[in-house]
């Protein structure tokens, strides 16, 4: 294409759930009420964890890394969502455009590996309890930890450059309701070889790499679980691993559903990982445990009964 044609392109124009101008009401309502509920959920369980020593463990160390991620990924969509459903003209700038993808990408990459080390710690847990303290010791978790923060981030970042090197022309219209890598990638005008294959690349060792490797785990866990004579032990067993289990099968759920159901679907796959999941975890981590609700009445006093 002729190079006179391209044009530095400094705004998108967002579309996906804003093309139903009398539900945007509803929809800021809805959208208003869930991300409340994500930021002040994920919030206390991160001063729960951090307040309470019993959750002083590596499993509640994950989850408060979990937690985190949560936040700072519905943070970078929901508040220009909520903004863009409120005015006639729904764009996001280029800059603003750039923000959502990397850390969209990194906080997918570093969920994705935290629930696989996080089924590693149950697989520990469940089949090699004499064993836990050592191979999840305090420097393991936060090397861990670290070493995961650094694999998203680093993710993000090359799929990132690869997405700067691209030129821009024709339509600037984005059918989703944020920014990530496919829709992008659909408005260029310049070869996306490159993206294309690390996209591929990062399906394969990130998504499909950790799905193998939490599904051994829990290969392992059912077995070591079905050993066990007494139902009741059957039951403290699997009592420790239900809730990440829950957790995990439903992340990976709508993973697996954007793959086998048509492009129009994404916009409510893009909800399921960017709301309504942010919005279970904490509950689902907290229905359980005990230990979770006394930190909980110890935060909001007005929770316990008089």
């Amino acid at each position: 294409m002729d190079p006179s044609n391209h044009t530095r392109v400094t705004e998108f124009i967002m579309q996906g759930l804003f093309d139903h101008p009398h539900h945007q009401g509803l929809f800021f309502g809805i959208f208003l009420c869930l991300y409340t509920a994500i930021i002040m959920g994920n919030s206390l369980i991160i001063v729960a964890i951090v307040i309470h020593p019993p959750l002083h463990t590596p499993m509640y160390f994950f989850i408060t890394n979990l937690a985190l991620v949560d936040i700072l990924c519905t943070s970078t969509v929901v508040p220009k969502m909520l903004e863009n459903l409120m005015q006639e003209k729904k764009t996001i700038s280029f800059g603003g455009c750039i923000t959502q993808v990397i850390v969209l990408t990194s906080s997918l990459g570093t969920e994705l590996l935290l629930l696989t080390v996080m089924s590693y710690d149950r697989y520990v847990a469940v089949c090699l309890p004499l064993h836990y303290v050592k191979l999840m010791n305090k420097e393991i978790c936060i090397y861990s930890a670290a070493g995961i923060w650094v694999v998203g981030t680093i993710n993000s970042l090359i799929n990132v450059f690869l997405l700067l090197r691209l030129d821009f022309c024709g339509s600037h219209l984005i059918q989703h309701f944020f920014c990530e890598i496919p829709t992008i990638l659909a408005l260029s005008c310049s070869s996306t070889y490159l993206n294309e294959i690390m996209m591929f690349m990062a399906d394969i060792f990130l998504a499909m790499g950790n799905f193998l490797l939490t599904s051994v785990s829990y290969s392992f866990i059912i077995i070591t679980i079905l050993k066990i004579q007494s139902s009741k032990g059957k039951q403290r067993a699997f009592s420790t691993c239900s809730s990440h289990l829950l957790v995990v099968t439903l992340y990976y759920s709508t993973i697996i559903y954007t793959y086998i159901q048509p492009t129009s679907s994404n916009t409510l796959v893009a909800i399921m990982y960017t709301l309504v999941t942010p919005t279970l975890n904490p509950v689902i981590y907290s229905l359980r445990n005990k230990e979770v609700k006394v930190a909980m009445k110890r935060i909001l006093p007005f929770t316990t009964k008089s």
